[in-house]
């Protein structure tokens, strides 16, 4: 059974970091492309970042501020958030893309709050 099981979700202030990790099970997850989006309420959902085997990019709105990661010995994938903004509130989603069979996966998600 596939899980991907998000954390580290929280209220923080303005220019203020957070950490969030996403513990997969179910699936390769060397071999796989792991992602984070975002959801903020009235809007679409929309990628964050994404890092595959040897590869990271990320949305211009994040780049210089938020680094993906991944730990593929704990099956393990971070989003280190700094400088937040506002703007950046929503809930935030890790999502799997594995390559062979493929199939796509998503966590339920975890909320990130910036604000004074």
């Amino acid at each position: 059974q596939v899980q991907l099981v998000e954390s580290g979700g929280g209220l923080v202030q303005p220019g203020g970091s957070l950490r969030l990790s996403c513990v997969a099970s179910g699936f390769t997850f060397i071999t796989s492309t792991m992602s984070w989006y975002r959801q903020a309420p009235g809007k679409e959902r929309e990628f964050v970042a994404r890092h595959t085997s040897s590869a990271t990019s990320y949305a211009d709105s994040v780049k210089g501020r938020f680094t993906i990661s991944r730990d593929n010995a704990q099956n393990t994938v971070y989003l280190q958030m700094n400088s937040l903004k506002p703007e950046d509130t929503a809930v935030y989603y890790c999502y799997a893309l594995r390559t062979w069979p493929r199939n796509e996966f998503w966590g339920q998600g975890t909320q990130v709050t910036v604000s004074a």
